[in-house]
């Protein structure tokens, strides 16, 4: 078939636009729960937590994404310190030996175990809701006194197990992604602001002693 913008044109706006709609529902259904998340995760950097991610595939470039972002700065225009956040994706000599040795379903549950200290916050993240990897991490995150954010789609078990759960409204794998890019976007921005803009910074220092 050869490529050409009688049919690729029409595909991929149908796309864009099913991309915008489905962005238009998760500001109707979802901003109670981006604020919520948003909180959480300024009240543990104020108490001097980390914030751990962790996910499959395209959610382990998101954990990537966000704790780059987190580390570095979002934006040029707000200069600010760094926020630690680890992703728990990101090292291959551990995830290897581990699921090498004992199993995948383990990496994140350990690697939480191990790194994770009451106050931090885990960012569990998987479009599906039912990644087990992530839900073991979920339940070690809880053992270990900490707080838990969830980033999922409409279905599966992972919502209910979150402090805090910002269920994408959709199935579609590839729509709950792009939802979850803008939502990990929204919670730097918001969280940021809280904690480091001008009006935060003189609420903090009139409250100092």
């Amino acid at each position: 078939m050869l490529f050409d913008s009688a049919w690729s044109a029409p595909r991929a706006r149908a796309q864009l636009e099913e991309s915008a709609a489905l962005l238009e529902r998760v500001a109707d259904d979802c901003l109670e729960a981006v604020v919520a998340a948003a909180a959480l995760l300024a009240a543990a950097y104020r108490a001097g937590g980390t914030l751990l991610l962790c996910g499959n595939g395209g959610s382990a470039a998101d954990c990537q994404h966000l704790a780059a972002e987190l580390v570095s700065r979002l934006s040029r225009d707000f200069d600010r310190p760094g926020l630690p956040a680890v992703a728990l994706t990101t090292d291959t000599s551990f995830i290897t030996a581990y699921a090498n040795d004992f199993s995948f379903e383990g990496i994140f549950e350990r690697q939480v175990a191990t790194l994770g200290r009451p106050g931090d916050v885990l960012l569990a993240i998987s479009t599906s809701g039912e990644s087990p990897n992530v839900l073991r991490a979920v339940a070690a995150a809880r053992a270990r006194g900490m707080r838990t954010v969830a980033l999922t789609g409409s279905g599966g078990q992972l919502s209910a197990q979150a402090d805090v759960s910002i269920a994408v409204p959709s199935v579609q794998t590839a729509r709950i992604q792009e939802a979850h890019l803008a939502v990990e976007h929204i919670l730097c921005d918001l969280v940021e602001r809280a904690l480091f803009a001008p009006q935060a910074l003189a609420l903090t220092s009139t409250e100092s002693p």
